[in-house]
């Protein structure tokens, strides 16, 4: 297997070994000690997968809490692959890349934690399969405009582009940036962390200085006044 090259620090893209003959072709899917090797990071509880038409596009979704990667593939057809970095302090937040997935050379994207993601169908149509590693939770299912002009992402211009309601209604990234709970690994602390830590390190402080006024020393006794 060949871990091919990305333009976002995180994503992993894989182009697994295919074994063909006059027959067909073979080839492993996913296997937990290859893939963890090229830092795909389960474990993975839930598989899901979708068949849409030409056009379609899904996205950009993700999920908050507790976070949601994805390993993602194309069974049969062709896609653009959509993700955005969403996650605050890193120096390409709001920063997209796409790939094309097919059934014919097999790549697969993992996208950690801290990505929207989406795409669109190239082909008449297309069956997309992606293993997550938490269950789906609609409470925390959160996602930005596919065409978000600030984000400004670049989707085929040769077809007709179909999403649904929800997907055309989502908000802006900056009506949501301040709210994301994702962080770039290499960030320093949200303001709220900030203050919390300072919180405590105030409360330390006091109970320390209760401890040392306890614990000092009497001196000598005291004449009472008359």
């Amino acid at each position: 297997m060949e871990r091919l090259p990305t333009e976002l620090d995180g994503l992993v893209l894989l182009a697994p070994q295919r074994f063909g003959d006059e027959r067909g072709f073979f080839m492993e899917t996913f296997r937990e000690d290859a893939w963890a090797a090229e830092g795909v990071t389960g474990p993975f509880v839930q598989e899901n997968h979708s068949r849409s038409r030409r056009g379609t596009v899904r996205g950009i979704h993700f999920q908050t809490a507790p976070g949601q990667g994805k390993l993602v593939r194309v069974a049969r057809g062709a896609v653009l692959d959509v993700v955005v970095d969403l996650r605050r302090g890193s120096e390409s937040f709001g920063h997209w890349a796409s790939f094309e997935l097919d059934d014919v050379h097999a790549h697969q994207l993992w996208i950690p934690i801290g990505f929207g993601h989406g795409f669109c169908v190239l082909s008449d149509e297309a069956d997309f399969v992606y293993k997550c590693t938490s269950y789906y939770d609609g409470a925390t299912e959160g996602g930005i405009r596919f065409d978000d002009p600030d984000v400004g992402i670049a989707w085929p211009e040769d077809v007709e582009l179909l999403c649904s309601e929800r997907d055309r209604t989502a908000p802006r990234l900056a009506d949501v940036a301040d709210t994301l709970p994702f962080r770039h690994p290499g960030a320093a602390p949200f303001v709220t962390d900030v203050a919390a830590a300072a919180g405590a390190a105030d409360g330390d402080r006091a109970r320390e200085g209760r401890s040392r006024r306890r614990a000092a020393p009497a001196g000598p006794p005291r004449t009472p006044r008359r």
